[in-house]
Parts: C-alpha cells; sequence; structure tokens
C-alpha cells in the first residue's frame, strides 16, 4: 500500500452537510507547507467555494457547490490531491496503522478532566494570596468526575420536574391517590439520587 493511500485510509468525516465537509487529517498532511499544498489543491476543483486547513485541529474545512458537486467529487479530489503531494517518506512507516484513539468510553471522563485542568492550571503554584491561588481549589474540584456527574444528574433532574410541572401541579397535587405511581415513581428516583450521592 502505497504511502497515500495510507494517508487517505486515516482521513476521518468529522460533519458532513449539503455544501460542507469536515474532516480530520493525519499529522503528516498538516505541516504547514503540505497543508497550504492541500487547501490549494482541493479549491482547483470547479464548485469548490474554500478549502480551509486547521492545522493545530488537524482538520479541513471545505465548502463547495452542492448544485455542481457531490461530497463524493470532492474526497475523490481530496485524495488525488494527497496522491500527488510530494510527501516524505520515511513520515510513515511501511507497516503503519491506523491510529488508535487516545480516549475510550471504558476510561471514564477522569483523563479528559485532567487534561482540561493541565491547560486551565499554571505547572508551577501561583503566588500565595493571589486570585489564581484562590480560583485553583475551585477548578480542581470541579473538574472531577462526580463533580461532572453530580451536575449532569441535577440538570436531569431539574429538566423531569420542570417538564412535568404542570402534571404535578394540576393532577397530582389535587389528586394524589389517582396518580400514585406517578408519586411512586417520583420519590425512588429521588431516592436513587440521594443513594448515589451518598454512596460515591
Amino acid at each position: 500500500m502505497s504511502q497515500a493511500a495510507q494517508l487517505a485510509g486515516r482521513i476521518v468525516v468529522c460533519h458532513r452537510e449539503r455544501g460542507f465537509l469536515r474532516l480530520e487529517l493525519p499529522a503528516e498532511l498538516c505541516t504547514p507547507d503540505v497543508a497550504a499544498d492541500l487547501g490549494a489543491g482541493v479549491r482547483t476543483l470547479t464548485g469548490v467555494l474554500s478549502a480551509a486547513v486547521d492545522t493545530g485541529w488537524q482538520r479541513i474545512s471545505i465548502r463547495y457547490d452542492a448544485a455542481q458537486l457531490t461530497t463524493a467529487q470532492v474526497a475523490r479530489q481530496l485524495f488525488d490531491v494527497v496522491d500527488a503531494l510530494p510527501l516524505d517518506t520515511a513520515a510513515i512507516p511501511a507497516d503503519a496503522a491506523p491510529a488508535t484513539p487516545a480516549w475510550s468510553l471504558e476510561q471514564g471522563f477522569q483523563p479528559l478532566l485532567d487534561k482540561l485542568k493541565a491547560r486551565l492550571l499554571p505547572a508551577e503554584p501561583p503566588p500565595e494570596g493571589s486570585l489564581q491561588a484562590r480560583f485553583q481549589p475551585i477548578v480542581d474540584s470541579a473538574l472531577t468526575e462526580k463533580a461532572i456527574t453530580n451536575f449532569f444528574n441535577d440538570i436531569v433532574a431539574f429538566y423531569l420536574i420542570r417538564v412535568h410541572w404542570d402534571l404535578i401541579t394540576k393532577r397530582w397535587l389535587q389528586n394524589p391517590i389517582a396518580n400514585s405511581n406517578a408519586w411512586l415513581a417520583t420519590f425512588y428516583l429521588v431516592f436513587l439520587l440521594v443513594r448515589y450521592r451518598k454512596t460515591k
């Protein structure tokens, strides 16, 4: 398999709609020179309105006239441009496999929160008594998996209350015996929410 074919196989569709395509690119296609050539090459196709490579996020965004082109034609143009690019042959070993994601759902959200915390908080401790020193413990406690889970549980609980508010005030409170199933479900959900917070 050629190097261009390997690179093309590692391009991932992030977003697609009529007249717009956003793709995640391999790191080898995001060097400044290669990215400029890639964007210019895609723009040569008649009907492509714009093609911009974001080297930081390793993505290319392509806007095209959907009346003239299909998504497949735009993708074919992109692959042809990748095939024609003067790439460094040492950049990818012959047996390179597609990159695996750095995070998976089995790990939970804590690795992502740790990365976010590393970006928000400075590497060295802030000066004593500064605003940053007061802000740091708040960020530390807010960016834990437990805090995020509790926050979203509360959002869901408030949403359910808001959606059912008319039923609660106009039916359930006026005739609690007839709506006993609804009250049992409500008390059970509150019980589960409280028990979850106590056990974690």
